[in-house]
């Protein structure tokens, strides 16, 4: 791609995962190399996902297993901030979950406590469920109809798996709420400002001194620019460019994939 005269001017990089670092199991190439470059500049960095069916210590291992060095801290994926809202806004409350470990993982972290049966939850927290069944299903329909509120992780439609585009959690919300006629109270996910304000906590740095790095138009480019943060678009996951010509309030910069952020540090 040719290259701007302008240059990023940011302190934190706030880099996203699917379809950005990563699709499916397969490190997305010239990924690891871009983040060795920005530590080695002294960047700030946050990977922030909208995943919210594993922990951060799963996706620290599976980064690893691509050779892709990231600390704990410096992950939030939803189930992270899902726990963080709970465990802030409603503490020592009763959950149900219609996902698996990794979110349960991350709710027991922050101190939250699982319902013992589904009537007795205070929510029903929905992730991406990748190993449902009806059970799992008629669980968490039990939990709502009992008097639970609905917080979802996120609302993607799909996500960017080995075999192409996935169901992403906006199928197991349908279930729920079309089941029981209540409707999800909470989005945490991108383009939430719950994401962008985790995020900007985590690196301490000003809004206008981040850059957000995204394959998607609607979460990481939609964050970005509600969030006065630099923004750049990556053709290397769920956006084509030919969907940019319909785009109004345009990425500042658009890049075939991560690693074309060292031509422009």
């Amino acid at each position: 791609m040719e290259k701007v005269a302008r240059n990023v001017q940011s302190d934190g990089i706030i880099i996203d995962l699917d379809g950005t670092v990563y699709k499916g199991r397969q490190e997305i190439e010239g990924a690891a190399a871009a983040i060795d470059y920005l530590r080695s500049r002294g960047k700030r960095l946050a990977f922030l996902s909208n995943r919210g069916n594993i922990s951060r210590t799963m996706c620290c291992e599976k980064l690893a297993g691509m050779g892709i060095r990231v600390e704990a801290q410096e992950v939030l994926l939803t189930s992270t901030v899902t726990a963080m809202y709970l465990s802030e806004h409603h503490p020592g409350c009763k959950v149900w979950v219609l996902g698996e470990q990794g979110l349960v993982d991350e709710l027991l972290l922050a101190g939250l406590m699982l319902a013992d049966e589904p009537e007795q939850a205070e929510w029903l927290v929905i992730t991406l469920h990748e190993s449902l069944t009806y059970r799992d299903l008629n669980m968490a329909f039990r939990a709502v109809r009992g008097g639970a509120r609905i917080i979802a992780t996120n609302a993607d439609r799909t996500f960017p798996g080995d075999d192409g585009d996935a169901i992403d959690v906006a199928g197991m919300i349908g279930a729920i709420t079309n089941s029981t006629g209540r409707e999800v109270e909470i989005v945490i996910g991108k383009p939430s400002r719950y994401m962008s304000e985790a995020a900007l906590r985590l690196l301490d740095v000003p809004a206008e001194r981040c850059l957000i790095v995204g394959d998607s138009l609607e979460s990481d480019i939609g964050l970005g620019k509600a969030s006065g943060m630099q923004t750049a678009l990556v053709l290397s996951g769920s956006t084509k460019r030919e969907q940019l010509e319909a785009v109004k309030d345009q990425p500042d910069w658009v890049w075939d994939s991560l690693a074309d952020i060292v031509d422009y540090l």
